[in-house]
Parts: C-alpha cells; structure tokens; sequence
C-alpha cells in the first residue's frame, strides 16, 4: 500500500517535473485533453441544466395529471401542426367536469379552468397583457398555488363568485411598487373593480410558459366568466389521479367517460385530446438524450486528438529517461513497477488537462448563469466522469511507451 502511494506521488511529480521543463510542448498536447473535457463537461452541464430546469416546469403543470382539451399538445406546433384536425373540435364545458368526477373513479380532482388575457388598473398605473384565470375548487390541489402574501380564495367565494382576486408578483410589483402592500388593494380588470385577498409567490422566468403566475389575475370560475368572454377564452379541464393510479389508467377511463358524455358512437373518432404531462417528461427526456450523444461525438474527436498528444509526451518522456529506467532495473525494480509509474505519469498529465478543461467550463457557466438569468451548474456525477475519462485517456494513451519502458534490458537502458 505505501509502496502504490509513493508510486502515485512521484507520478504527479514527475507529470509536474514533465510540464515545467517543456512548457509549451506539454500545453500544445495537453491542448486536446482540455478541449475534449470542456466539450464533454460543457454539454453536460448545459444540458443536465436546461433538461433539470424543463422537467421542474413539467412537474409544475401537475403529477399524474391529464389536460382535456380541443388541442393535441404530443402533435408538436409549426407548418405540420395539423391544426384543421383539431379547430372544429368542440372545447370543454364547466358542465363536463361533474360528469366526468362521476364516471372517473380513479380521479382524486377535476378543476375547470378558463384563461384570457386583459388590462390590469390600480390608481394611474395600467398593465397591459395579464393573464385572467377564472379556476373551480379544485385547481390548487392539482397545480398548487403559493401564496406569499395574504391568502387563497375560501371555497365559500369558489361558490358564491366573489370579485375577490389573487394576482401574481409581476403584477403586484408594477402596480403598486411593494408586492406585500398589494394585499388589500382594489385594482380594475377589464372594466371591474376587486379586492386583492392574495399574492402569489414569485416564480420566475419559465422556458415553457406554462401557468405564467408570476403575470396572473386569479378569479373564481364563477366570477371569471362574468369579465371574460366564453367565446374567445381557452377553456381546460384538468384531471388528477388518485396515487394509488396509473395515468393509463385514468386516460381510459376518461376516454369512455368523454365518449359518453359527448355520445361519440364506436366509430366515431375522438373529439377532445387527453394529454399527459409524464408522456411530456418522457418526450423531453429522449430529446436530451440525443443532444448528449452529440455532444459526445464531438468531444471524441478532441479527445482522440488529445492522447495522441499525451503519447507523444511519454514517447519522449521514455527515451529522455531510458537511463534512469537502466538504474532502476539494475536495482531491483519490477516491469510492473515501471509500468505502472509510466502509467500513472501519463494519468496525472491527462487529469491536469482534464482539470483546465473543467475550469474553463466553471468558467462559463458563470457567465452565461449571470448573462442569461439561467442556472447552469456542473453536478458530482459530470465532476467523476470527467476524471474517470481521463484516467482512461491516459492510460490508453501511456501504455504503448510504457511498456516499451518496463521490457527494456538494464544494461543497454544504463550504457544508452
């Protein structure tokens, strides 16, 4: 054991000894390492990052839940959206949703949900652009909603449409400058007066939109639909399963009871789309998948380039120290000894090219975190691969020459 650690600290010493006298043909073979570390680390963290901070929106859209609307969300958008598919489709009724709480035993929520948008006003402060929710009872159960300041509305003002709102920190902040002095307030929305009972914790910036609560107005559904016209506003069901239930499940049992609801016969094709947020995560999951292996490739390539340089190194390394290897032998010392001292040099080198690259990297992510308002961080797991893949690197790329090293003949090594 003590033998193995001296080994691996002459190593380092020698790697050291090897950088210092040959600066700049260590740095130029050393070069590779580092790009191909900062490629394989800087694409992994990026992408570990943007995937961590996509899924968490997911996750925020509900677990186990289904979205009942006129739209396919799987189908993707742009030119072939066939959006002509799905337009005459009718929308979901608030109706629907004690039907389908009925026919839905595996359901633990059904909430209703109509959104548009509209003009916010407090005094002379006027924000265009809010979002207007008018949501049932049940919405905080399947998306919960943090209020930091004041309170959620009661289910006796679900009930009786009280004109009573919670809004979203953005939208505290602009109209009245404090978002905890909002509480109490009464703002206009679209032509009607109401108290502000409630501010909603702040979110922050979401890559997918999603529920967008930091520029929210929330009303009652009953209240909602008295500022909101039904006909422009883009209604949703929202469906959660109980724990103990698959989202199949809870999609078949939709499906059978919309069918009914909506008496589509047997052949009829479905008029509504029920889409579910894990198929969302799992399609996200797949995406990133391919950008890693990406990532990969192009970082192969560096690093083949890079321990062809660190073999270049321990090629010159051996013959400036053949001498040395000579005395070695001639005293004693195993070719496994000399092998692995070889090995371990050619190790150290790669893992301090590995190290600058995973500096440039931390490097980076600083900037682009500040630059951008996005978080990018390199995880333990990047951090152990990244030393893992140049060790390998190294010792690939020392085993030729240090094998040349532990084979040769102590005498010819000592007279050379």
């Amino acid at each position: 054991m003590r033998q193995n650690l001296e080994i691996i600290v002459n190593s380092f010493k020698m790697a050291f000894q090897e950088l210092w006298k040959n600066k700049l043909r260590a740095f130029l073979s050393l070069f590779g390492v580092t790009i191909g570390i900062f490629c394989i680390i800087g694409v992994l963290a990026t992408v570990n990052s943007l995937e961590y901070n996509i899924q968490n929106e997911i996750k925020s859209l509900g677990t186990n839940t289904i979205y009942i609307d006129k739209w396919d969300y799987s189908a993707g958008g742009g030119p072939d959206y066939p959006w002509w598919k799905y337009v005459n489709r009718p929308v979901p009724k608030y109706r629907e949703i004690e039907m389908i709480r009925e026919r839905t035993p595996s359901a633990s929520a059904v909430a209703f949900v109509n959104n548009t948008s509209g003009q916010v006003e407090f005094g002379s402060n006027v924000l265009n652009g809010a979002v207007i929710y008018g949501i049932t009872e049940d919405f905080p159960a399947i998306q919960p909603v943090e209020i930091a300041y004041g309170r959620m509305l009661t289910p006796s003002e679900f009930e009786q449409g009280a004109g009573v709102a919670v809004i979203g920190n953005e939208i505290a902040e602009q109209l009245v400058g404090d978002a905890e002095r909002a509480v109490g307030k009464i703002i206009t929305v679209r032509g009607r007066t109401n108290q502000v009972i409630g501010v909603i914790k702040k979110q922050g910036g979401q890559m997918l939109g999603g529920w967008q609560l930091d520029k929210s107005v929330i009303f009652s559904y009953q209240y909602g639909r008295t500022i909101m016209n039904e006909l422009t506003a883009d209604p949703l069901i929202l469906v959660k399963g109980k724990e103990t239930t698959s989202t199949a499940l809870l999609k078949d049992e939709l499906t059978i009871a919309l069918r009914g609801i909506r008496k589509l016969t047997p052949t009829q094709e479905l008029n509504f789309a029920l889409n579910d947020i894990n198929e969302f995560s799992e399609a996200m999951s797949g995406i990133f998948a391919s950008v890693n292996i990406g990532g990969w490739a192009i970082a192969a390539l560096s690093l083949i380039v890079g321990m062809f340089g660190v073999a270049n190194i321990m090629f010159v390394t051996v013959k400036e120290r053949t001498s040395q290897i000579g005395l070695k032998k001639a005293i004693g010392a195993k070719p496994r000894v000399i092998l692995t001292e070889f090995l371990m040099e050619s190790a150290a080198l790669c893992l301090i090219g590995g190290f600058l690259g995973i500096l440039l990297v931390y490097l980076l992510t600083i900037v682009i975190s500040s630059a951008l308002n996005f978080p990018i961080f390199i995880s333990t797991s990047n951090m152990i691969l990244a030393i893992s893949i140049c060790i390998i690197v190294g010792v690939l790329a020392g085993i030729i020459p240090a094998s040349q090293a532990a084979k040769m003949d102590p005498v010819v090594a000592i007279r050379s």
